[in-house]
């Protein structure tokens, strides 16, 4: 019981972290489109969410070893439906790679234009995605 009730607690804080990400920049102007980043991590969330459905992966900085939380954000989850996306795409321990449109300020988060998994590049839909 108790367990149940840390995980939903877990689980809310991080959709409510990850909607307020959204929400402060839902649009195109925050990201910086004449960069691209690429990075590789392990999902530890996958929130199939209106507006936009968000990933975040923890990262390992192969320089200094240290873990950085990386939120990617996706198109809406009907669009990702059509191209054969389901809430179970994507699940945590998955290993990944995205290929995106970083934040301006620097944050560790970008718009999603690539993402492979396993070697399979995956449709992510949406304008300038590969």
């Amino acid at each position: 019981m108790l367990r149940t009730l840390r995980l939903s607690l877990a689980t809310a804080t991080s959709i409510l972290a990850l909607a307020a990400f959204a929400f402060a920049h839902h649009g195109s102007a925050d990201f910086d489109a004449s960069k691209i980043t690429t990075i590789t991590g392990t999902v530890i969330e996958f929130a199939f969410i209106n507006p936009h459905a968000l990933l975040t992966l923890e990262v390992k900085d192969p320089s200094t070893g240290k873990i950085a939380k990386w939120h990617g954000e996706l198109t809406s989850p009907s669009s990702l439906a059509q191209l054969g996306w389901n809430k179970n795409t994507l699940k945590p321990g998955d290993e990944v790679t995205m290929t995106g449109m970083p934040l301006k300020s620097g944050a560790p988060a970008m718009a999603i234009r690539k993402l492979v998994k396993n070697g399979e590049l995956i449709p992510v839909g949406g304008a300038g995605a590969a």
